[in-house]
């Protein structure tokens, strides 16, 4: 049972381990939340309306415009974040 409690747990935490490229331009705040390391539904919509306000990000480091996305964040993501 403790090996099978172990088990979850590490999956648990390797599921949010892992991002996947997102573009930022398209991307619905659901999507953002689950595949940015870091990013929780508040921050993905955050993100949604810095880019309805400004319009498309033409450079990843813009992100760091939203509160709750600094340079730590942006570091963990630089690889998983397309633009186009």
């Amino acid at each position: 049972m403790f090996k099978s409690i172990i088990t979850s747990t590490a999956l648990l935490f390797a599921s949010h381990a892992f991002a996947g490229p997102v573009n930022i331009n398209t991307a619905d705040a659901e999507t953002l939340a689950a595949e940015l390391n870091g990013v929780g539904p508040i921050v993905a919509a955050r993100i949604i309306e810095l880019r309805t306000a400004k319009g498309t990000f033409t450079d990843a480091s813009e992100l760091q415009e939203v509160r709750g996305i600094g340079e730590r964040t942006l570091a963990k993501n630089a690889e998983f974040i397309l633009l186009k």
